[in-house]
């Protein structure tokens, strides 16, 4: 055997048995993980008679596009989805800026109480939203008369003590060498944050939109007390009454279910790089 051939072999390392098993482990989580998104969409592929067959079939004996065309055309989806694109883009907008500049406070300026204040901001993640959801439902419905609005959806998630605290840590990493050279050039807080800090912060801010827009397109519960038309209604319940009307036809129900979550999917396999990134920089420090 030569040289050339012997070192070309010690070159090409086999896996070891221990990097094999964690693909394994990782492939199989993987399937468990996908296969309700796969069990969903062959389901809304079937008829309604396969579809309510047991034991039931892993692969439609006949493919049924027109159930999709059918779901769509059973509820005013389109006003469900506008009214969801509506909350979700106000509230990531309005929860963004005041994230941005309530975190950059924390984290750059000096001034008194700001650790205490700090601390109430994150006592108020360990209150469960069950707690305040009587109290922000009388203060709504009651005293600023927003019942059935779209408002009523949007004011009160428009700032996070969760974002607060992400951004806040974010800021803090960024050094301290580059506030003291736009301190030199004559920049003030206003325009380091918006010439240097928020540049720097593109994965965090990305990272911030995704949490609060797929937590306000996911969001039932509140909506479901503070509305009764489907004018005002968001996408979720929307689906809520649709299962209700059409719940014992599966095929159908899986159809809406599909392009309910589509949405979501694809912003996520988009977005999933900063999303990463976002969670990664930030680091831990107080």
């Amino acid at each position: 055997m030569s040289a050339i051939s012997l070192s070309a072999r010690r070159g090409r390392r086999l896996p070891r048995g221990g990097t094999v098993l964690k693909h394994l482990i990782l492939a199989a989580v993987a399937v468990v993980i996908a296969f309700p998104f796969y069990w969903m969409l062959t389901t809304a592929l079937k008829s309604f008679f396969e579809a309510t067959l047991f034991p039931p079939t892993l692969f439609p004996a006949e493919a049924h596009p027109e159930n999709f065309a059918q779901a769509w055309a059973a509820a005013p989806w389109a006003r469900y989805f506008t009214n969801t694109v509506i909350i979700v883009a106000v509230v990531t907008a309005g929860e963004i800026t005041t994230a941005v500049l309530a975190a950059y406070a924390f984290a750059r300026m000096r001034f008194r109480g700001k650790q205490l204040i700090f601390m109430l901001f994150l006592a108020t993640l360990m209150i469960p939203s069950e707690a305040t959801l009587i109290p922000n439902f009388v203060l709504v419905t009651k005293y600023l008369r927003w019942s059935n609005t779209l408002q009523a959806q949007i004011v009160p998630f428009l700032a996070s003590a969760f974002s607060i605290f992400l951004l806040r840590q974010h800021f803090l990493s960024i050094p301290n060498e580059l506030a003291d050279a736009a301190r030199i050039d004559g920049a003030g807080h206003l325009r380091f944050l918006r010439s240097i800090v928020l540049p720097l912060s593109v994965p965090v801010l990305v990272t911030v939109a995704l949490i609060q827009g797929i937590g306000v397109w996911d969001s039932f519960l509140w909506p479901l007390l503070v509305t009764s038309s489907d004018s005002v209604r968001p996408i979720q319940v929307g689906m809520s009454q649709f299962r209700t009307e059409f719940g014992a036809q599966y095929h159908l129900e899986m159809a809406a279910a599909t392009f309910v979550i589509a949405p979501i999917v694809l912003v996520f396999l988009v977005a999933q790089r900063h999303l990463i990134q976002g969670f990664a920089r930030p680091g831990l420090r107080g």
